[in-house]
């Protein structure tokens, strides 16, 4: 008999218990202030870290690109959708993480997909912080290799983990800034944990790369962590760069595995190629106009300094990603209506993106935002009902 597959009522359950989601619809460029459904609002929501995704020169390679290539790539990359502009933003990737080489995909989800799906079979192992990014979670789950968890940021449960196995290929996967938290891994110490056991480490950089570091080479830069120590890196180029897409860097030997292995990249439309003229410049921007990430550290420093004026619970984060966590869904989305109704977009956060007792703001700050929007943001916060976010409710 085959199962019935009551939608309606599943749905109703997820409205039921507040879980339910929504798409807001965006009317305009990325920027501090946008308009959503028909309202400008401010924004602190985006992943648009350094202001790029509207830079006037990111807008303009695009459109010089398209009009001299066109917009589709028209096929997958081996068949003949490589186009030169991919090549030499790879080849740009690879230079600016100081690695080998670089292979483009078209989103983060499916580089993460690639990688650990061409790396790992059964009788393999893989290890993963508890609070990676669902991509990395997924393709550990689907990989056929044994997956495993370790506690969050904990090189002392993934030492005990590693200890003890069969001989076999061993993959370690940490993001190197946690995508809800904020907060980065303790790399050094995983690359030493890796190191006793034989396990390669891979880190995933999204929202780290273009953020923190010297010019901008993210949380291995950050760590004073040598850039071509962990195996395999990953990054996007939909957030710090202001473009789409993402890329993995790695060994020569690595690049090429998963040219002829990563499902991923051999059965997908090879991304435009005015995309990777955008990110190319966006890339060069992050490089050159370093006064972005002085101005972005300034404005993560006023934002912290003024929530804990307002002993606001936040996260311990150094990064753009500001959390600040609620505990229920009915608490998060209730803080969320609070600002929109204020005149400022941050969505709430809930389960199963977020462990459950842990529904939050989850805040982003940009180079484009000035001091006095934020100061705008804090004041909203403080206008929140106090049960929504007092330490005990949150307990």
């Amino acid at each position: 008999m085959s199962r019935n597959w009551d939608l309606q009522n599943a749905l109703a359950a997820r409205q039921r218990d507040n879980l339910y989601r929504t798409r807001r619809v965006l009317e305009s460029a990325q920027g501090p202030e946008i308009r959503v459904d028909g309202r400008r609002v401010l924004g602190f929501c985006s992943n648009d870290y350094l202001g790029l995704a509207a830079h006037p020169d990111v807008v303009r390679a695009m459109q010089d690109a398209a009009a001299a290539h066109g917009v589709g790539s028209g096929a997958s990359a081996l068949v003949c959708g490589h186009h030169r502009l991919h090549r030499e933003l790879e080849e740009a990737l690879a230079a600016f993480t100081g690695r080998e080489a670089c292979l483009l995909f078209s989103s983060g989800y499916l580089a993460n997909l690639g990688v650990i799906g061409a790396l790992l079979d059964e009788g393999d192992q893989v290890f993963e912080d508890r609070l990676n990014h669902a991509s990395l979670i997924d393709a550990g789950r689907n990989c056929g290799a044994r997956f495993q968890r370790y506690r969050h940021a904990s090189p002392e449960h993934l030492d005990q983990r590693l200890s003890g196995l069969p001989a076999g290929r061993r993959l370690v996967i940490s993001d190197g800034v946690f995508s809800m938290d904020g907060d980065l891994a303790p790399v050094p110490e995983l690359l030493a944990t890796c190191r006793r056991h034989r396990a390669w480490l891979m880190i995933d950089d999204a929202h780290g790369f273009g953020c923190i570091g010297e010019a901008g080479r993210g949380t291995l830069s950050h760590l004073g962590v040598a850039m071509d120590a962990p195996e395999i890196l990953v990054g996007t180029l939909g957030k710090a760069f202001g473009a789409a897409g993402a890329f993995v860097t790695g060994s020569r030997a690595l690049v090429e595995t998963l040219v002829q292995s990563a499902r991923s990249y051999i059965y997908t439309t090879a991304p435009p190629p005015a995309v990777a003229a955008a990110a190319l410049a966006g890339l060069e921007i992050c490089q050159r106009e370093r006064w972005r990430r002085t101005h972005l550290q300034g404005m993560i420093r006023r934002f912290r300094q003024g929530a804990a004026g307002l002993d606001l619970p936040l996260g311990a984060s150094e990064t753009p990603i500001q959390s600040l966590v609620l505990g229920t869904p009915e608490a998060a989305l209730a803080a969320s209506e609070h600002l929109w109704n204020a005149g400022i977009l941050v969505t709430a956060m809930r389960p199963p993106t977020v462990p459950r007792g842990t529904s939050r703001l989850r805040i982003t700050l940009s180079a484009a935002h000035t001091g006095d929007q934020v100061d705008r943001l804090l004041q909203c916060l403080a206008d929140l009902p106090r049960e929504l976010w007092s330490r005990e409710a949150c307990a």
